[in-house]
């Protein structure tokens, strides 16, 4: 998916919050972010780029105001431990739950939403995720889901946040104690934001799940932009009878890929801005599980359409 006129005010917002976590001084803040606005598409003046590509732009920007190479690499640390440590409350919901994949499944994409919840303690993220359980996912999605998982042999799962790769992992592990499978977990080559490298994915297990790799995009790209991928991985993507698709970022870059490797891609995110709600018919901050090779509708809780969007 391509900017559209809402990302500009979203991605201007996330600068500041990332440049106040980094602690840059007020002056060097100043000036950093005066750097970021020069961006054309950031003015308005270049809309044919997606999201991720114009962040891969302020990434940079803030690598070299910083001299580190991975800025947020303790922010990213703190939310993976963070999480780790309510992994038996997580394995106490799937345990107890009716549909432990279904369960699995609406934990993953609440995931997505790890930035969102991060409490001082963790009573308070599991009380955000007790609460967001509640939120329907569609049914028609998840059938749809379950029947691919049972044709697999091979998955690539598209990994996202540091933090929300603890949730990546248990449904992993859901799924592998029901189907044999090779798995491949993809993360990012180059860091980029809280976005998870293999230094992340494997502080948390990950490897115990599948096989970890880099994307190999030569730059700090918050998204799978699939013809700057590495040789491997897209051949992994196109071999695979199946590919999970994790956050915002992997859906903007992989929305714009056209054929067979689209059709195959089930997207878990949420619904964190107006141009999602839009695309898939739902009100903000839900939970999206979505097949683009299906009727889009089909793809979302009739319980999370709004009024007037049931009726357009």
């Amino acid at each position: 998916m391509q900017i559209q006129p809402e990302c500009i005010p979203c991605i201007l917002t996330m600068s500041i919050t990332a440049i106040r976590k980094l602690g840059i001084e007020d002056g060097a803040a100043r000036e950093l972010y005066g750097k970021i606005l020069d961006i054309p598409s950031l003015r308005g003046r270049s809309w044919n780029i997606t999201s991720p590509e114009v962040l891969e732009g302020v990434m940079r920007l803030m690598v070299d105001a910083t001299g580190k190479e991975d800025p947020f690499r303790e922010v990213k640390a703190l939310q993976n431990r963070r999480i780790m440590e309510i992994v038996p409350f997580l394995k106490k919901i799937l345990n107890e739950a009716l549909d432990p994949l279904h369960t699995a499944v609406k934990l993953a994409i609440l995931g997505n939403t790890i930035d969102l919840m991060m409490g001082d303690r963790p009573t308070d993220i599991e009380n955000s995720i007790t609460e967001r359980l509640k939120d329907p996912i569609s049914e028609t999605a998840y059938h749809t889901f379950r029947r691919r998982l049972n044709a697999c042999s091979s998955l690539v799962y598209l990994g996202d946040n540091a933090g929300e790769i603890v949730f990546d992992r248990l449904l992993m592990e859901t799924i592998r104690e029901r189907h044999d499978m090779d798995m491949v977990f993809v993360v990012r080559s180059v860091p980029t934001l809280n976005d998870a490298t293999v230094n992340e994915a494997q502080s948390v297990g990950i490897q115990e799940m599948a096989t970890v790799i880099e994307n190999g995009i030569d730059g700090p790209c918050p998204g799978t932009v699939l013809h700057r991928c590495s040789q491997e991985v897209r051949e992994r993507i196109r071999a695979a009878d199946m590919i999970i698709s994790k956050g915002g970022g992997n859906f903007d870059a992989l929305e714009e890929e056209k054929g067979d490797v689209r059709d195959k891609i089930t997207f878990m995110l949420l619904s964190k801005c107006g141009p999602y709600c839009n695309y898939f018919g739902v009100n903000l901050h839900q939970p999206i599980l979505a097949h683009l090779g299906v009727h889009r509708r089909d793809n979302v809780s009739s319980l999370s359409l709004s009024p007037t969007l049931m009726h357009s």
